[in-house]
């Protein structure tokens, strides 16, 4: 379900925060389903259940898990969740730019690489489209 990337300067739990946020914006994670155990996805990720805890509290406080006393913990999802998502990317894309500026780069360097990128993520699902008979 998740994997971790070890080599990642960011700690373990917002990892698994943001993995979790996507699988529940993705729709992979159905709303009102159950998430699994602290302890069972401490042990599966071989890690400290306090890392999950904080995780999951992190999941709960900005919306995307609610907890049932003594039964778990459950997706949340509402549209407005999809929105705040999209605003953090999006402060996170000027931070980036002003880093970027700040290092000497143009703006069209980066829309050339963003378009790039785009080009290229659109040629991969064309080429796993499957083929019409």
């Amino acid at each position: 379900m998740i994997i971790l990337d070890y080599r990642d300067t960011r700690p373990l739990y917002e990892q698994i925060v943001d993995k979790f946020q996507m699988l529940i914006l993705s729709g992979a994670l159905e709303p009102n389903s159950r998430m699994p155990s602290v302890r069972s996805l401490a042990v599966e990720l071989s890690i400290n259940p306090n890392t999950i805890q904080r995780a999951y509290s992190e999941l709960e406080r900005t919306g995307f898990l609610y907890t049932v006393k003594g039964k778990g913990n459950y997706v949340a999802y509402s549209d407005s969740l999809k929105d705040v998502r999209k605003q953090e990317i999006l402060e996170k894309l000027r931070d980036l730019k002003k880093e970027a500026l700040g290092m000497g780069m143009t703006v069209k360097e980066l829309t050339g690489f963003l378009e790039q990128e785009d080009t290229a993520a659109a040629g991969q699902k064309e080429t796993k489209a499957p083929a019409a008979e």
